[in-house]
């Protein structure tokens, strides 16, 4: 028997396709005329995994779900438009009130449902609304691909695009799937996972080895991504593996752990790579590649630093090829480093060497800012590590959908 695993990725990703998952999709009114509650079921037990946020304002869904991710689980009820967030002991209710109302509608345990809202802060959940919304999800609940992209698009708020992702593959000749969906446009700076993204799969993982593999693919993906330096108080990623495949479980240590960690931290970036492209109000996508760093957490440190600047964003919406301000990112970053061996590209162009400019053409440098993608490469010539993460310009529109964001 080949115990290989293999995979590839599916042109019409839907988290349905993995086996024993099923999906649905409502407005319960908590948004004008789209769809904001998703439900996800497991027709069979899952292990759960979930990283969360940093922030020490923390949503009530997020206390609840980060008390409740080591049992068994069958269920994932989402709302939109309403995070449920700085709503004190009335949103703690209103959140076990979902997961109970979840729960009864399917015939589980409360500790089988996991919960997760995301929208305005600070506004109380229209609890009645979503009991309504709850019970119209239960009875729709379908294993069509069309099921799991209408729970895709149930789970947006300033997002323009459903973002999903999805793999088939062979493990001693059994078909496998691993999917995944995720939302996430503006408040990302992610410290942790990032907005909300779930991800199934019908391989058999126990739980311990689950989160392990979770929190290293986050660290790898979600967590190299910006759009505007904040991060939110209901960021959630889950990981739920029900082993309804009929493989042989993947173990610690093994290739086959190896293997589907590969799969795990490709379609996390992927996913992540998704959410930046959506920023609120991008224009560009700015791919920047650290190199010569003395460790890994000085590159994340300077990266961040580099990416979360206003002055580099605007400068970057604006097509200017002002590396300087760049180099001024790096510097108040509080890492050590040598300003006068630093080297700045764009794209194949260099535009600083050793701390200082170089000739180059700005007619050059401007078509390569001019793209959607853009590609920045600094290297410290400082030590061994390179890093590659990725943020976004700053436009007008990014300010206009964040002053009235609650109008």
């Amino acid at each position: 028997m080949n115990d290989k695993l293999t995979f590839e990725k599916m042109k019409d990703p839907s988290i349905t396709v993995v086996r024993g998952i099923k999906a649905a999709a409502v407005n319960c009114g908590l948004k004008k005329g789209k769809r904001d509650l998703a439900l996800v079921y497991s027709e069979t037990e899952a292990a759960a995994a979930g990283v969360f946020t940093r922030n020490r304002v923390q949503a009530a869904p997020v206390k609840l779900c980060r008390a409740a991710i080591g049992s068994p689980v069958r269920a994932l009820v989402v709302n939109s438009g309403n995070a449920n967030a700085c709503t004190g002991e009335e949103g703690m209710r209103n959140a076990q009130k979902m997961v109970a109302l979840t729960a009864a509608s399917l015939g589980l345990s409360p500790e089988q449902v996991l919960v997760c809202s995301t929208g305005v802060i600070g506004q109380q959940l229209p609890i009645e609304q979503v009991a309504t919304g709850i019970g119209k999800a239960a009875a729709a609940l379908s294993s069509k691909a069309k099921a799991g992209r209408e729970a895709a698009c149930a789970i947006l708020t300033t997002d323009t695009v459903t973002k999903e992702i999805a793999y088939r593959g062979s493990l001693g000749g059994v078909t496998f799937h691993l999917a995944g969906m995720a939302k996430g446009s503006g408040m990302i700076c992610p410290n942790m996972a990032t907005m909300l993204a779930f991800l199934y799969t019908d391989l058999n993982i126990s739980r311990p080895l689950l989160q392990h593999l979770l929190q290293e693919a986050v660290g790898h993906s979600f967590n190299l991504i910006t759009i505007d330096g904040d991060t939110s108080t209901n960021d959630t990623a889950l990981l739920l593996a029900n082993g309804a495949a009929g493989t042989p479980e993947i173990t610690a240590g093994s290739d086959l752990c190896s293997d589907f960690y590969a799969l795990l931290e490709e379609a996390c970036r992927d996913l992540a790579y998704q959410i930046v492209s959506d920023g609120e109000g991008v224009t560009k996508v700015i791919t920047l590649t650290l190199e010569g760093a003395p460790d890994p957490a000085s590159a994340r440190i300077l990266a961040r630093s580099v990416l979360n600047s206003p002055l580099v964003k605007t400068a970057f919406y604006g097509e200017d090829a002002n590396w300087g301000r760049i180099l001024a990112a790096l510097g108040y970053a509080g890492v050590e480093f040598d300003p006068a061996r630093v080297d700045i590209y764009f794209g194949p162009v260099q535009v600083a060497s050793k701390g200082e400019a170089v000739p180059f053409r700005e007619s050059e440098a401007g078509s390569i800012l001019r793209q959607n993608e853009i590609e920045v490469r600094v290297n410290l010539n400082a030590g061994p590590c390179s890093l590659t993460t990725w943020g976004s310009d700053l436009s007008p529109a990014y300010v206009s959908i964040n002053s009235n964001y609650r109008t």
